[in-house]
C-alpha cells in the first residue's frame, strides 16, 4: 500500500513538471507569433510606402519619357539644320537631351530597385502569415492539452482511485470551453490587440509627420489616432459585455435585451434599434435565457456588421406554450442558398434553436432586409 501511494506521489510530481514544461513553450510560441505580428506590421506600412514611391516613380518615369520625346526630336533638328542654329543652342540641346536620359536612367534603376523590395516584402509577409497562423494553431492545440492535463489529471491520485469515472468524464466539456476561449482570443486580437497595434504605430507616423509635414498635420494625424483609441474602448467594452451581461440573471431577459439593444443603438448612432415585448413575459431556465439572449445578439450583431442596417426591429411575442421571436433589420440582404467558405454563423444559430427544441425560419435576399423568425417551447420551470 506504501509503494502505491509513492507511486501515485511520483506520476504527480512527473505530471506537475509536464504541465510546467508545457506551459512554458506555450509561452515561447506566443512571443514568436507576437514578434511576427508586430514584424508583419511593420512591414505592412513599410510596403505602403514602396507602393506610393514606386506610383511616384512611375509617373515621373512617364514624364521623362515624354521629355526625352520631345529632347530627341529637337536634337534631330538641331542636327539637320546644324548652320541655322548658334554653338550655344547646340550644346543646350545635346546637354539637355544628355541630362534627361541620365535621369531617366536612374529613375529606371531605382522603379527596378523598389519592385524588388516590394516583391520581398510581399514574399516575407506571406512567409510572416503562416508562421503566425501556425503558431496560432499550435498554441490552440497546447491549450487543449494543458486544458486536459490540468482539469482531469492533475490530481493523479484521486484519479486513479477512481479510474471509471476518469474515462466518464468528458472532454467535450474542456473542447467547448477551448473553442470559447479561441472565439473570444479572436475578437480581442483582431479588435482591441489590432487596433492597440495600430496605434503603436501611429505614434511613429506622428513624429514623422510633425518633422516633414508640420504641426497641423501632426495635430490631424493626433485626432485620428484619439478615434483610433475611442473605437479600441468601444471594442473592449462589447467583449465584457458580450461574456456575459450581468442583468441576465437579475432581471430576465426582456429587460436585459431592452438594455443590451440600447446600448447598441448608442454605439452605433446610425442604426436605430426598436424592442418590443407582447405578451405577458415569464422568467425561463437560465439556459434558455442565455441561448434567447445569444440569438438576437448574433442577428443584430450580423445586421450591423454584414448587412449595413440602419434599422433593426426585434419583437417578442409570448404566447401560453411558446415564444416567438422577430429579427427584421433593412440591410443589404443575401441569398440564403449561398453559404460564405468558413462562415458557420447561421449553422451555429440554428443548432442553437434546435438545442431548444425550436424552430427557425430566415428570409433573406439582396437589397430586401433580412427576417429571422424563432419559435421556442416555453418551459416554466426554472
Amino acid at each position: 500500500m506504501a509503494q502505491d501511494k509513492f507511486d501515485i506521489k511520483s506520476l504527480d510530481l512527473v505530471f506537475n513538471r509536464m504541465v510546467k514544461t508545457i506551459d512554458e513553450s506555450k509561452h515561447d510560441i506566443f512571443t514568436i507569433s507576437e514578434q511576427s505580428r508586430r514584424s508583419f506590421e511593420e512591414m505592412k506600412l513599410e510596403l505602403d510606402d514602396i507602393r506610393h514611391k514606386i506610383k511616384n516613380i512611375i509617373e515621373e518615369n512617364d514624364l521623362l519619357e515624354e521629355r526625352s520625346k520631345y529632347a530627341r526630336q529637337y536634337l534631330a533638328e538641331v542636327s539637320r539644320n546644324f548652320n541655322s542654329y548658334t554653338e550655344e543652342q547646340v550644346r543646350a540641346a545635346y546637354e539637355e537631351a544628355n541630362k534627361i536620359q541620365i535621369r531617366h536612367s536612374v529613375v529606371q534603376a531605382e522603379e527596378k530597385t523598389l519592385r524588388e523590395r516590394r516583391d520581398d516584402l510581399e514574399r516575407r509577409m506571406r512567409s510572416l502569415l503562416d508562421t503566425i497562423e501556425k503558431a496560432d494553431h499550435l498554441v490552440n492545440q497546447v491549450n487543449v492539452v494543458l486544458n486536459y492535463l490540468t482539469y482531469d489529471l492533475k490530481h493523479v491520485g484521486p484519479a486513479l482511485e477512481n479510474a471509471k469515472l476518469k474515462e466518464d468524464f468528458s472532454i467535450k466539456i474542456i473542447e467547448a470551453t477551448e473553442e470559447e476561449r479561441k472565439r473570444i482570443s479572436r475578437e480581442i486580437h483582431d479588435g482591441p490587440a489590432q487596433m492597440l497595434a495600430n496605434v503603436l504605430l501611429r505614434t511613429d507616423l506622428i513624429n514623422r509627420t510633425y518633422d516633414e509635414k508640420g504641426v497641423e498635420k501632426a495635430l490631424e494625424e493626433i485626432l485620428s489616432l484619439k478615434g483610433m483609441v475611442r473605437d479600441a474602448l468601444h471594442e473592449v467594452r462589447r467583449i465584457i459585455y458580450d461574456l456575459r451581461p450581468m442583468a441576465l440573471d437579475d432581471l430576465g431577459i426582456v429587460p436585459t435585451l431592452k438594455k443590451y439593444l440600447h446600448s447598441v443603438e448608442e454605439y452605433n448612432p446610425s442604426t436605430k434599434v426598436h424592442f418590443s415585448s407582447i405578451g405577458e413575459a415569464i422568467r425561463l431556465k437560465t439556459n434558455y435565457e442565455v441561448a434567447v439572449f445569444r440569438l438576437v445578439q448574433e442577428c443584430v450583431n450580423n445586421a450591423m456588421k454584414h448587412g449595413q442596417a440602419t434599422e433593426i426591429l426585434v419583437t417578442f411575442i409570448w404566447k401560453k406554450d411558446h415564444v416567438v421571436m422577430s429579427i427584421k433589420d433593412n440591410g443589404t440582404g443575401f441569398n440564403p442558398e449561398e453559404s460564405k467558405e468558413g462562415s458557420f454563423g447561421i449553422i451555429g444559430m440554428r443548432e442553437r434553436v434546435e438545442l431548444l427544441s425550436g424552430k427557425m425560419e430566415l428570409n433573406s435576399a439582396p437589397q430586401q432586409g433580412t427576417v429571422v423568425l424563432v419559435t421556442i417551447p416555453l418551459d416554466k420551470k426554472k
